[in-house]
């Protein structure tokens, strides 16, 4: 994605009409509407971390933070695991992803410059994705007001979906600063 050589507009990640996050823009209904937002974040997750080896993907952003790219790819795996597995499909008994009674935020300060750390994130990533786009497959628009437990609450599925969406667009701008830190790649 990043070769600006071939593309009309070289200051854009890939041209508007190579944008893989387009094909989820029309959606039809109240899952899909959340479902295309979702993958449309998911992507742009994606794109940011394009082209970065282990070091770039690991750098933190501003001292003391923790923040950074990898460590955002592994946060949003955990995000994805707990709702769609833990709290979705009622499968509270799974341990949380990249977190430990030691230090809840390892998913950021596990997020080290390492290769093998690197690729795991991504696959696990990649199969949490892949699980939560399978259960939503199974769902139609009338279940998005069926509720779930969590935290001794019912919760609207739709309103996880939101909360997910919010979770991705609010990281997605972290992903924009700390790209732009590291190569000055802005926009799109």
């Amino acid at each position: 994605m990043n070769d600006t050589t071939h593309r009309r507009f070289p200051d854009m990640w890939v041209d508007p009409e190579d944008d893989p996050r387009e094909q989820w823009s029309r959606p039809v209904g109240e899952l899909e509407t959340h479902w295309s937002y979702l993958r449309s974040y998911r992507a742009t997750i994606e794109m940011k971390c394009d082209g970065l080896d282990a070091e770039h993907l690991a750098r933190r952003s501003v001292p003391p933070s923790t923040l950074s790219l990898l460590g955002l790819v592994r946060h949003l795996t955990n995000v994805e695991h707990h709702w769609f597995r833990r709290v979705l499909q009622g499968q509270a008994h799974l341990p949380r992803l990249y977190q430990t009674p030691e230090d809840r935020d390892a998913d950021f300060t596990g997020a080290i410059a390492v290769p093998d750390v690197v690729a795991e994130a991504w696959a696990t990533w990649h199969a949490e994705t892949a699980a939560a786009d399978a259960w939503l497959a199974t769902l139609t628009d009338a279940d998005m007001g069926r509720t779930v437990r969590h935290r001794d609450e019912d919760v609207p599925v739709r309103d996880v979906l939101e909360h997910l969406v919010e979770e991705y667009a609010r990281h997605a701008g972290h992903a924009d600063l700390l790209r732009e830190c590291i190569d000055g790649r802005t926009g799109q």
